[in-house]
């Protein structure tokens, strides 16, 4: 193991920002408090280029090797925005805004990218340059999109770029690596039935879109269960649905919320295409009309081959053999870091933060990053810089 003995001095650095991170939240493109702390710590440790405003609240770093640039260039890419979710960690650092929290890690990932920028910014161990990316918004406004259409890299050329992902599922300091899909495309679902209100005692007199509602929920299982090939992977889900104000008024409306992942584009399309003609005709059929909207949000996120391979070897030579893991199957969650891996080849790894075995997930109230990881996370990025950019 091989966890870098200057990097581990910086722990207590590490640590004390990533709890101030924690501490005052914000949301994606709302990120000015955290992007100008990164940007004056940036600049601190010397980096030779800090570009502030990139996709609104994104920071860009930018640190020459020995010698200077010379053409070659990678792309290091951690997340830096909140959830809206309410703390109930308790935690000493817990979040000081109502209604907002780390729920996901990112001032983990923050942190450790920071640290590995001060490393590599005083070493300078490699030739050529690496592009520091501290990105806004990855929870649900793809910022990652937003930097690659703004020209992200056209202003940054990288080789290749990277992205690393806590996962407190797996115990503290396992490396997860997957080449192909690892994370699922994602498409927003809304809803909204429109019938004829009546009173609940004579609902004869109207066309009831809650029972709309009820058939299209159970019908929309049918398209994973009922149309897709059992060895391709898809999910539906509604999550919200609202209608109706009180006990006896059958209401007008019925708007629902849900979500779509899959990993093949075919499948995206054909799920796309049963979403809607389920929902309109299940509709018609009862004499009601509906709007069915199926908004893709991120693309799948798939690693390159290549690219994982330097990705795990670099996590071998920080954890050892034994620490790194292969991911069997890919995740239904989503991640916008797919926009830069469809501009660029490179991969995503998961590095463990689990603590006892039950620890709570991310996106979940009482979820805290754990701080010990920080120093391996930022290990696994400086390693992975000095592998990809040797001197020669």
């Amino acid at each position: 193991m091989a966890v870098l003995n200057r990097i581990a001095e910086f722990h207590p650095e590490m640590t004390a920002w990533r709890r101030d991170f924690h501490m005052h939240p914000e949301l994606g493109f709302e990120e000015h408090r955290t992007a100008g702390i990164v940007a004056r710590l940036l600049r601190e440790f010397g980096c030779d280029e800090v570009h502030e405003g990139v996709a609104k609240t994104g920071v860009v770093a930018t640190i020459h090797g020995q010698g200077g640039p010379n053409g070659r260039a990678i792309g290091l890419r951690a997340d830096m925005d909140a959830l809206p979710i309410e703390e109930a960690s308790g935690v000493p650092h817990a979040s000081t805004i109502p209604g907002k929290m780390h729920a996901c890690g990112h001032d983990g990932h923050t942190a450790m990218l920071l640290g590995a920028a001060k490393y590599l910014a005083e070493t300078r161990n490699f030739q050529g340059s690496v592009h520091l990316i501290f990105q806004p918004a990855e929870e649900n406004l793809a910022g990652g999109g937003v930097m690659v259409r703004e020209g992200l890299f056209e202003r940054f050329p990288c080789e290749r770029v990277f992205g690393l992902h806590n996962w407190p599922g797996m115990p503290a300091g396992t490396f997860l690596w997957r080449e192909g899909p690892v994370m699922a495309a994602v498409a927003n679902l809304e809803v909204t039935i429109t019938g004829q209100g009546a009173h609940g005692a004579l609902p004869f007199q109207g066309n009831d879109p809650i029972v709309i509602a009820a058939a299209i929920v159970q019908a929309l299982q049918t398209i994973v269960a009922r149309n897709l090939d059992a060895a391709d992977a898809g999910v539906i889900t509604i999550g919200h649905i609202q209608g109706g104000h009180t006990y006896n008024v059958i209401p007008e409306t019925v708007r629902m919320l849900g979500t779509a992942r899959w990993f093949l584009p075919e499948v995206g399309d054909l799920m796309e295409a049963k979403f809607k003609s389920l929902v309109t005709g299940i509709a018609a059929s009862f004499g009601a009309e509906a709007t069915a909207v199926f908004d893709r949000a991120y693309p799948a996120t798939v690693n390159e081959a290549g690219s994982t391979t330097l990705a795990a070897d670099a996590a071998r030579a920080v954890m050892g053999e034994e620490r790194v893991v292969h991911m069997p199957k890919p995740t239904m969650g989503a991640e916008d870091f797919a926009y830069m891996l469809n501009e660029r080849p490179g991969a995503y790894l998961m590095l463990g933060g689990g603590r006892t075995g039950s620890d709570p997930g991310v996106h979940h109230p009482m979820y805290d990053f754990n701080d010990e990881i920080l120093p391996i996370g930022a290990s696994w990025w400086a390693t992975l810089t000095e592998r990809l950019l040797p001197r020669v």
